[in-house]
């Protein structure tokens, strides 16, 4: 007869071993794994989720990640001992959430927060002036000067730049992006609206609890015609669409409301389409007209700068002659006028029927005044049939130009 297998007894240390490696629960770091990860502790660099608990590197979102590797090469630069930041606390990437589902959707959203710099300054954006004014009014300053911005001084809440295509809305949030020492949310509509039901509407809370705890941050919409239309204005609108509406309103200016600095930048092409609780919401509404002469010969002379050894451009003429130009169009002649010599250079070498090599290759030649009347003919403004609307809509609720 065998012999029947004796039954071992586990110790309470046997019994936890063997539940760690079951359920995956990481255990206690001891000798070696404690020298081996103390450098990442100590530096801040473990990533938390709501509960408190480490996360493996693998399971991190990117933004995560980026953000944990910014913290840990910042506090090692600065030269302060492991002990005094262990002790201090560190702030969460995330908001303690209440499901696994809404820190689901953070890092979703976390995913849209400009992690680089767009490299774009205010002095590289030629003329907007009223524009840049308040911008600065609204990020900069008080961040810089915290003690003026109270009560009735409180920061603007929201500021939506309408206007022409290609006119710069976008590049003054590139700006912002840049200049501002603010977590930038850049959000669309693919980033807020989701197939299934009552998501999207927990998009837009989530998005701004990120916002609040990341403060100051700021939020920008770009092309929020396509988010947020006027309401009730057609029996075809969606339940659905309709929700995601009012969750923005209330999120923007509502019970919910707090004192922390979130700002809202929202750009449209489209302004008389939105719906009038959004325009009470974004207290300044900021016309982004097409360039004025000055700003149009800035922009000639910086894309088309003169050459010592050619014949001087005529930039009054181009000035003259692209009025009703967009900058997006501005750019566009003078892409058209560069590649007038270039053309000519080409049809050279194709000529030839011989391969040239690379170091052997003649230089482009210069622009001629005939290469900007070319340019000009081949080019059509493509933003200046709306012109009268947008000032119409400038005088009924625009801010005006202040002095």
């Amino acid at each position: 007869m065998a012999d029947e297998p004796s039954i071992t007894r586990w110790s309470f240390q046997d019994f936890k071993m063997f539940y760690d490696v079951k359920f995956g629960r990481k255990r206690e770091t001891n000798g070696k794994d404690a020298d081996a990860n103390g450098k990442n502790v100590a530096n801040g660099s473990a990533a938390l989720n709501g509960n408190g608990h480490v996360k493996n590197t693998s399971d991190m979102a990117v933004y995560e990640q980026y953000r944990n590797q910014n913290q840990g090469s910042s506090l090692n630069n600065n030269g302060v001992s492991s002990a005094t930041i262990s002790e201090r606390p560190q702030k969460s990437l995330l908001p303690p959430f209440e499901s696994a589902e809404m820190r689901t959707l953070a890092e979703s959203l976390s995913r849209d927060i400009i992690r680089g710099s767009p490299d774009v300054k205010w002095e590289s954006i030629k003329g907007l002036e009223n524009a840049k004014r308040l911008l600065k009014e609204a990020v900069v300053m008080p961040i810089k000067y915290p003690t003026y911005f109270t009560g009735l001084l409180s920061p603007w809440k929201g500021i939506l730049l309408f206007g022409p295509p290609g006119t710069g809305k976008t590049m003054l949030a590139k700006a912002v992006a840049t200049e501002c020492n603010t977590t930038f949310f850049n959000i669309s509509a693919s980033s807020i609206v989701s197939k299934w039901r009552g998501d999207s509407e927990k998009l837009v809370k989530v998005l701004f609890e990120l916002a609040r705890h990341h403060a100051p941050s700021t939020i920008f919409l770009d092309e929020i015609d396509a988010i947020i239309t006027q309401r009730g204005e057609a029996r075809s609108e969606h339940e659905a669409s309709r929700r995601l509406k009012t969750e923005l309103l209330i999120q923007m200016d509502g019970l919910t409301k707090t004192d922390e600095l979130v700002f809202v930048l929202a750009a449209t092409n489209l302004p008389w389409e939105l719906d009038a609780a959004l325009l009470r919401r974004l207290e300044k509404r900021i016309l982004v007209p097409l360039p004025e002469p000055e700003a149009r010969r800035s922009m000639f002379e910086e894309l088309l700068p003169p050459a010592l050894d050619a014949e001087k451009l005529p930039y009054d003429l181009m000035v003259e002659k692209t009025e009703g130009y967009s900058g997006s169009d501005i750019r566009l002649v003078c892409k058209e006028t560069a590649m007038q010599p270039l053309r000519r250079l080409m049809a050279c070498l194709e000529e030839k029927q011989e391969v040239v090599p690379e170091d052997e290759l003649p230089k482009v030649g210069p622009i001629r005044q005939e290469d900007i009347m070319v340019a000009l003919r081949n080019t059509r403004p493509s933003a200046h049939m709306h012109t009268p609307r947008y000032e119409k809509f400038n005088n009924d609720y625009g801010s005006q130009l202040l002095h």
